[in-house]
Order: C-alpha cells, then structure tokens, then sequence
C-alpha cells in the first residue's frame, strides 16, 4: 500500500466511513479509493486528493505522496538542452566584450514577448544567448541580469522544468538589488513550490514574505502595493488547496484591498510579466470556487469580471480560461467545456500541452460523453491523456 493510500484508509476508519460513503461524500469514485487503498495507484490527482482531504478533515498535504505535476517530455528537453547548459555551465574566467545593460534591455523586451505569448520555442532559441550577455553584467546591470533569470525561471517553471527552474529563480533572488525585486523572485519560487505540491512551504514562504512586506495602504507606491497584494495571492492559493479555508479567505481579503487601493489593473516595474489589480483577484477568486469544488460559484464569478486598460498577464488569463473550462465541464456542460479549451488551444499551442488542469479537464468530458468527437480525440493525443 502507498503512502497516500495508507493515510486515506487510516482516516477513512478513523472517521467511521465505509469506502461507499467516503465516495458518496467527497464526490471521487469508489473505483478510484479501492484502487487507491489497494495500492493499485500509487497516487492521485491533486483535485482528488484534495476532494478526499475535505471529505476526512484533513489537510490536501496530509495525503500527498508525490509531486503534483510530471516533469517536462523528452521533447521539451531537448528544445531546451541550449538553455539547460548555459545555465550549469562554469562562469567565463574572462570576458572580452561584456555587454551593455541597455543592448541586453532591448533583447529582453523582444523576449518578454515571446514570454507573454507563449511562444516557449521562440524564446528557448532566444534564451542561451541572452543569459550569456547577461552574465557579463555588472554594477548598474544587475537588475536587468536579475529580469533575464526571473524570466528563464518562469519560462521553465511553465514548461514543467522544475529542477533547473528552482536553480534559476534562486540564482535570482541572490542577485536582486532590492525587496521589490526580490519579491518578484519570490512570487515564482512559490509558484514552483505549488505546482510540485509543496503547499505548506509555499504557504509558509508567501506569507512570511508578505509579512514583511506589508505597507501602509494610505503612504504605499502602485509598486509596494502590487507587491504585497500577488505575494497574498500566491499564499492564497497554496492555502485553498491545502484545505485551509480560513487562511486563504484572509489572505485574498487582504489582496482585494491591495486591488481596491490601487484602483485599476497595473504592471509595475519590478515584475517581469506579472500585472496586479481587481481583475487579478477576481480571476484567482473564481480558480479558488473550483478548488473548493464550486462549480456554479465560479461561472457566476467569471461573469462578473472587471475589465480595465491594462489586462491581467497572459498566463493568469489563460489560466482563467481553464477554470472556466472546468467549471463548465464539472456542470456536465461538455459542449462549452470543449469549446473553451479548443479557444485555449488555438491561441496559446505551446503553452496549451503543458497545462495539467487542461487534462484533467478533458478527462472529465471523456468520462462523461457516451461518444467522442474526432476533434477531442485529437486533443487527448495532443495532450497525451490515455483514453
């Protein structure tokens, strides 16, 4: 027996539950605790987990036996092997024409691009070169070196790159001149952390950094603000999916007020790609409802979405689209559930593989529908999800 099914069997009887009852409370199938119990799977989905968790009052981390995303695919390493070996490579003994922070600038903007429409193979051929200008940087360049690496970091992070994206995002919170921009530096170390299931330190790590950062709302900058409002955010959500609702309720309540004092959506200059604002709650406020296993509460909330200039990052978008996605599909409303995730697939192909919840949430309308059409046939192989 696994670890994971050990604890949920332990729990289970401690709570007087039959397997049956345990699935008629929590929603996850009889099939899937048997096999989960039996140590036929060594573990299972973080959503199913967490729906267990709630069900035995217990923390989702309680349950954790692995990670909760798969590395990256073969393909992806290799795409990328360029940028692996700059980054492990030795620093030069010499250099013979160091850069200049303003020519390194202007490549960076033209990869911010790629970055913020993920076009990841784009950037990956942009990046080796890049990273080797920027680590000739000195002085007065630091800060554009430390936006190069938060960016490798993040770039990595999306493509499921975890092991060299924590050593980059380190490398890039020893070089960042000062705490907004390290917050920044944070920001992605704590979102690596939840993408790999590690939610008590990324809550830990968030908070704590939140903390210290928490300014006078009436004498805050935009900067300051934004800061500590996606540093609640993050520690908001590791909160959510480790079953501890109280906390992430305050967490976002303090974000929200963050949102309401600066007024509209912003990107400020410390953050790579990342905006905040009242959209930004709103759309992590609807991925909250799903976790909670609220379906209809995040439809409603996607409706109600305050629109501004400035919109939220791509990624936080896209993201959105996926919770609006599986809200549908949760509701058994396939038809819209796919044709949301088919939009998601068209405008972001490089991004759209990679994405865990895309998955899951397919699986849920195969499971569903009596028949497949070709086209989800074609996204399940796309996405590698065995039928």
């Amino acid at each position: 027996m696994t670890d994971a099914g050990k604890k949920v069997k332990q729990a289970r009887k401690l709570r007087g539950l039959t397997q049956r009852e345990l699935a008629d409370h929590s929603g996850v199938s009889v099939s899937t605790i048997r096999k989960l119990e039996q140590g036929e799977r060594p573990t299972a989905r973080m959503e199913t987990l967490h729906a267990l968790a709630r069900t035995l009052r217990l923390e989702t981390m309680d349950l954790v036996a692995k990670p909760k995303e798969e590395g990256a695919r073969a393909e992806t390493h290799e795409l990328w092997a360029p940028v692996r070996a700059e980054l492990t490579r030795p620093p030069a003994s010499a250099i013979d024409a160091p850069a200049t922070p303003a020519g390194v600038s202007g490549v960076l903007r033209a990869a911010e691009l790629l970055y913020s429409n993920h076009q990841f193979t784009e950037l990956a051929a942009v990046l080796p070169g890049l990273l080797r200008d920027a680590d000739t940087l000195s002085g007065d360049g630091r800060g554009v070196q430390v936006r190069v690496l938060q960016m490798a970091a993040g770039a990595l992070t999306h493509t499921r790159q975890f092991d060299i994206a924590e050593l980059v995002v380190r490398r890039s919170l020893a070089n960042a001149q000062d705490r907004l921009e390290a917050s920044a530096s944070i920001n992605t170390l704590t979102w690596l952390m939840i993408r790999q299931g590690q939610l008590d330190q990324a809550l830990a790590l968030a908070t704590q950094w939140a903390d210290d950062l928490e300014p006078r709302i009436t004498r805050a900058t935009t900067s300051e603000l934004a800061a500590w409002g996606l540093l609640l955010l993050r520690a908001s959500g590791a909160a959510v999916r480790n079953n501890q609702p109280e906390v992430a309720a305050d967490m976002k309540r303090f974000a929200r007020s963050a949102a309401t004092a600066i007024g509209r959506e912003v990107k400020v200059a410390h953050e790579t790609v990342r905006t905040f604002g009242p959209t930004t709650v709103r759309m992590l406020t609807v991925e909250d409802a799903l976790v909670k296993d609220q379906p209809d509460t995040a439809l409603r909330l996607a409706a109600q979405m305050p629109l501004f200039t400035v919109r939220p990052s791509s990624s936080v978008r896209s993201r959105h689209g996926l919770d609006v996605a599986n809200a549908y599909a949760r509701l058994g409303r396939f038809t819209e559930s796919f044709g949301k995730l088919s939009e998601l697939q068209a405008a972001s192909p490089q991004w759209f593989p990679n994405q865990t919840p895309a998955r899951d949430t397919l699986r849920t309308i195969v499971e569903g529908r009596r028949t497949l059409t070709p086209e989800m046939r074609h996204m399940a192989s796309t996405l590698q999800l065995a039928l």
